[in-house]
């Protein structure tokens, strides 16, 4: 005897959904007025005031670049960025796929999980901002 999940409401794809259409949206804006070019975005205070990169320097510019299909740019200019988009896609692949089976679908990171997250932005901040770490500066 099989097991069925029970077909999911509308109602209950509105989230993944909606959250994809922003991103969607986000990605296409950025795509459409390019970074390289000074008048749409603010710059990076961080960089404007110190000379230093900040962990999200290059992103927009990365963005860009995976709009126009150019994985390579994007990886050189954010490789945290690109992770990032990254795994976004395969947790939305996940929520998206959980909830048109019925299935709930949480996240429960522990405090191990947000020290990680923490610490791989703050070595990735200090090595793109040292001579060895200059191939991860934008």
């Amino acid at each position: 005897m099989t097991e069925t999940a029970a077909r999911p409401k509308p109602s209950a794809l509105a989230a993944p959904l909606g959250v994809l259409g922003g991103v969607a949206a986000a990605f296409a804006y950025v795509g459409t007025f390019d970074p390289n070019e000074a008048g749409h975005y603010p710059v990076c205070p961080l960089l404007h005031y110190t000379g230093l990169y900040c962990p999200g320097c290059g992103g927009l510019r990365s963005a860009y670049a995976v709009v126009h299909g150019d994985f390579g740019t994007a990886f050189g200019l954010n490789a945290l960025a690109v992770a990032g988009y990254l795994l976004f896609a395969v947790l939305w692949t996940v929520w998206f796929t959980r909830t048109l089976r019925g299935q709930p679908f949480a996240l429960a990171p522990r405090a191990v999980h947000w020290w990680a997250i923490v610490g791989v932005v703050a070595l990735f901040t200090v090595v793109r901002n040292l001579p060895f770490g200059a191939a991860l500066a934008p």
